[in-house]
């Protein structure tokens, strides 16, 4: 899930993780983005997992009121979210990312 480094338990940040930010971690860093709980762009680099886990718990209550799908979302964080998440597989396919599974997966 997360790119920890365990020698000093800190994130590295969305733009240095494996498959381009296309994690579960980098998919809640940037659902911290639709809903203004980080600003857009930052990559929540160094933060420790104590400071993770208080996103996701941010993050997934922010979800709760429209059941977890983006598509109860209202218009204006429909569009964002189509937008950032576009974004990012779009970068990530630029940089070889594939988002078919391997048999690792």
């Amino acid at each position: 899930m997360a790119q920890i480094n365990t020698r000093e338990s800190t994130y590295k940040g969305i733009d240095h993780e494996n498959h381009h930010g296309m994690t579960m971690t980098g998919r809640i860093i940037r659902d911290a983005w639709v809903f203004g709980l980080l600003p857009e762009g930052d990559g929540f680099a160094d933060k420790n997992s104590g400071e993770l886990q208080l996103l996701i718990e941010s993050v997934h209550a922010a979800w709760e009121p429209f059941g977890q799908l983006p598509s109860r979302l209202p218009a204006d964080l429909a569009e964002r979210h189509q937008r950032i998440h576009a974004e990012a597989i779009n970068r990530a396919k630029r940089m070889g990312w594939d988002p078919e599974l391997g048999d690792d997966d």
